[in-house]
């Protein structure tokens, strides 16, 4: 057996054999991100919430840093003022319809939360996974975006268990 097959064989077994239990994706597309570019925010509406630091997007939104994508019906925004110098975005709380870009992948989720600080992007909720043809599904996606290590979960938010990540990978075709 080729070595390239017997790993997808391994990593297709590995998704589907073991309920509930997290399970390691390859190298995110998002690896590396620089949590310290500009972060554009647009959408149908904002309401300020300055005594609580917070900000709060709703309908239409949509958040671009670097090569990330993160849109949502609503968006709050966590953010801290220094004493003498802008806001500075600490956490991103996505909410209904979420939907995460990058130039070669794409997911979508119920819940999203994108911690600046920590550089971790962690979606909750019937989350689809698509890089290429290839399609993972669970309910827990957590993005390291410093390492580009990505782990799908199945148990349900609440820690129980009974749900499954499931996923389809291709298989290139190979000379006989």
């Amino acid at each position: 057996m080729k070595p390239a097959l017997a790993a997808l064989l391994l990593a297709t077994a590995a998704v589907t054999a073991h309920p509930a239990c997290a399970q390691s994706l390859a190298t995110s597309a998002l690896k590396g991100l620089d949590t310290r570019a500009p972060i554009d925010v647009d959408a149908d509406r904002i309401e300020v919430l300055d005594a609580q630091n917070q900000a709060i997007f709703s309908g239409n939104v949509r958040v671009v840093q670097g090569g990330l994508t993160l849109e949502a019906n609503r968006i709050k925004i966590v953010y801290a003022r220094p004493a003498n110098g802008d806001p500075v975005i600490r956490r991103l709380d996505a909410d209904g319809n979420v939907r995460v870009t990058t130039p070669s992948e794409r997911a979508t989720s119920r819940f999203g939360i994108y911690d600046v600080d920590r550089r971790l992007l962690t979606l909750i909720g019937d989350v689809k996974l698509t890089r290429g043809t290839t399609r993972l599904n669970g309910n827990r996606l957590t993005i390291d975006l410093a390492s580009g290590r990505s782990t799908l979960d199945g148990k349900s938010s609440s820690g129980q268990t009974g749900s499954r990540v499931s996923g389809r990978f291709a298989v290139p075709d190979r000379k006989k």
